[in-house]
């Protein structure tokens, strides 16, 4: 624990982080929040010139150092090589962003058993098996923070979501079950369930300005989110001042599952 000054508790200097679909979206600006903040960062995604720009943007903004691997997290048996590349930059991480994910709106006529398999092997397998293959670095150093991306959809059901929401309403379980069998060896593990943000993921709503205004309507403070607003969360939870909370799904949705 940091005593002392109180800005030392969200201090990530000297932590390294492995944030997944960080090439955009949600998972891009957490991975730019945590180095930010202090840490060095590894981004992975699929697309190699997204993961370069991202990693040239970070370093630049500092003062956490970046680095990018391209990897297909769907391919669960490569998870092991990817948590052993993930050290050789800036040595075995300490904090886990599991952000990349897919939802592919399909009817429930529509989906079939390779759909189903994609997206809950994305959303939920890969989580844990790259949490589990970070786990023995972190225990080794009796610290770490996993966060894992949930959804509204962790809490509520929303149309042509049954794969998609199938796959965060276990993300929710997963979080808590982590946080069971880990924490008392001082790794935390909680889950941000965001709003609508304006990504690649949720671009069916916002190219439909009626649409993207009914859904800020819905919440409490009358506006959809926006990228600076995943900052703050982030960082408290990879921080000593999130020390204490772990099996957590915390909704940052501007209030939309209290509305």
């Amino acid at each position: 624990m940091v005593n002392g000054d109180p800005r030392r508790r969200f201090d990530l200097s000297g932590e390294v982080a492995l944030c997944t679909g960080a090439s955009s979206g949600i998972g891009r600006r957490m991975a730019s929040a945590l180095a930010r903040a202090g840490a060095d960062v590894v981004l992975t995604a699929r697309s190699r010139d997204a993961l370069a720009e991202a990693e040239a943007e970070i370093t630049a903004a500092g003062p956490g150092r970046a680095a990018a691997i391209a990897a297909d997290l769907s391919d669960r048996h490569a998870l092991p090589t990817l948590a052993e590349r993930t050290g050789v930059a800036f040595g075995a991480p300490t904090i886990l962003v599991n952000a990349a994910g897919v939802n592919l709106r399909q009817s429930w006529r529509e989906i079939t058993p390779e759909s189903w398999d994609a997206t809950l092997n994305l959303n939920l397998a890969t989580p844990f098996f790259l949490a589990r293959a970070l786990v023995p670095g972190m225990v080794a150093r009796g610290h770490g923070r996993i966060i894992n991306l949930a959804s509204l959809q962790s809490f509520r059901a929303f149309p042509n979501g049954l794969a998609y929401g199938a796959s965060k309403g276990g993300i929710a379980q997963l979080t808590r079950a982590m946080a069971e069998a880990w924490s008392s060896s001082g790794i935390t593990a909680n889950a941000i369930a965001p709003g609508f943000f304006e990504t690649a993921l949720t671009a069916p709503v916002f190219k439909d300005p009626d649409a993207a205004e009914y859904q800020a309507q819905r919440t409490a403070v009358g506006r959809n989110g926006e990228m600076p607003d995943l900052d703050g969360l982030t960082v408290f939870l990879a921080s000593p001042a999130a020390s204490y909370i772990t099996g957590q799904v915390i909704a940052l949705d501007g209030g939309y599952l209290a509305k």
